[in-house]
């Protein structure tokens, strides 16, 4: 469910962002800062599934749809044990489209943060561009 909210998501207990330019080697490097964060949380490794299809999702929804040429797009990642919490800034003022239905290769991106994620939204972001976040809970632990 998508909801537009000027009110960011609570605080938790471990945190940490990277800048990344628009190119077809910052979804990677987003993926690679999430493997290096996830071991400092709390049943971190228990993220790792969803939360690398997250991060990819929206940090190559900001360099398609919401990053112009020599701009920067900023991933942001926060987690407690109960929650992760993604964001990715970028230059775009132009709100999100999630669709309903795909044209083949592309369209998915909103779609798949939609149903893995427990909440989305985007607000404004302080200067220019918007903010959109998602946060997910924990896979089950494989015994």
């Amino acid at each position: 469910m998508s909801e537009t909210t000027d009110n960011p998501p609570p605080l938790p207990n471990t945190q940490d962002h990277l800048w990344l330019p628009k190119s077809q080697r910052s979804p990677a490097r987003a993926r690679r800062l999430l493997r290096d964060f996830l071991p400092r949380v709390e049943r971190g490794e228990l993220f790792f599934e969803k939360g690398e299809l997250l991060v990819s999702e929206l940090v190559t929804n900001a360099l398609i749809h919401g990053t112009r040429s020599g701009r920067l797009i900023r991933v942001g990642l926060e987690a407690d044990a109960d929650l992760l919490w993604i964001s990715v800034d970028d230059s775009s003022d132009a709100p999100p489209v999630l669709r309903n239905t795909t044209d083949g290769l592309s369209g998915r991106g909103l779609l798949l943060v939609d149903k893995l994620s427990e909440k989305w939204g985007w607000g404004p972001r302080d200067g220019i561009g918007k903010r959109v976040w998602c946060c997910c809970t924990p896979s089950p632990a494989v015994a």
